[in-house]
């Protein structure tokens, strides 16, 4: 079976520096916490036309992309040439840990990356998914909830206000105009200003009572949601208002930045 090297050139450096006396170079660090990086994929297709992609290697390919953490106990099994999902060795270890939550060989592989503090207390921190050899970051499961709320919550506010608007238009009609042309009216629908009124009220306690947007439930611990390109003015925003962004419809696996 094809095989791919297991450590990073910077760390094959320095497993040679006993013999040459050379210092290692040193090793990139992991992304700060709280990087946004739901916007990006990788995809390495050279390392796909040449090795298989399955649940023994897609480890290997996964390490390879800006999503992975060389802090990691994986790391240091592979470094002891120990396959690094063996789930027997990482029990014993404590801290960040990555395993094969799923696979669909050769399509799909679920990797979750998690605090473990002992072989029984495990903490998920971010999943990713490698979908036909494209490696992924999921969005968190609160920005789901919250872009699909407040989105909702946005086109019935907005049906609200258009209906709001329909009935002032109709408000104002020209009563004396009416009354100059008695021969329209036959033609013209009667209009009742009372139902009009009482409708009109209806509609406006009933956005009265239509609760504002709820407010997100808190992140996870170390991640920054990202914020909005420069500010505006309260005006511009209720003018120019759009719906919340969905992380899976706006900003989903076709429409990220490829590595």
């Amino acid at each position: 079976m094809a095989t791919t090297p297991m450590v990073p050139p910077n760390q094959a450096a320095a497993g040679n520096s006993n013999f040459d006396g050379v210092a290692p170079p040193p090793m990139a660090a992991p992304p700060p916490p709280g990087t946004d990086m739901t916007r990006i994929c990788f995809r390495d297709q050279l390392w796909l036309n040449t090795y298989p992609l399955d649940r023994n290697l897609v480890f290997d390919y996964f390490a390879l992309s800006q999503f992975y953490d060389y802090t990691c106990n994986n790391e240091q099994l592979r470094l002891r040439s120990i396959h690094p999902l063996d789930h027997s060795q990482l029990l014993k270890m404590t801290g960040i840990e990555y395993m094969l939550s799923e696979a669909t060989e050769p399509h799909l592989f679920v990797i979750r990356k998690q605090k473990r503090d002992g072989p029984e207390k495990v903490t998920p921190m971010l999943t990713y998914y490698v979908l036909d050899g494209s490696i992924y970051q999921a969005p968190q499961l609160c920005n789901v909830f919250a872009a699909r709320v407040g989105r909702a919550l946005y086109h019935i506010s907005k049906a609200f206000t258009t209906a709001a608007s329909k009935l002032e238009k109709i408000g104002f009609v020209d009563v004396e105009n009416e009354n100059t042309a008695p021969e329209s009216k036959v033609t013209k629908e009667t209009i009742d200003f009372k139902d009009l009124k009482r409708l009109d009220h209806i509609l406006a306690s009933m956005q009265r009572k239509l609760p504002p947007a709820p407010p997100p439930p808190p992140f996870p611990e170390g991640y920054t949601p990202p914020t909005a390109e420069g500010e505006k003015s309260s005006e511009n925003q209720q003018a120019e208002a759009q719906p919340p962004v969905d992380p899976i419809i706006d900003q989903g696996p076709s429409k990220r930045r490829k590595f």
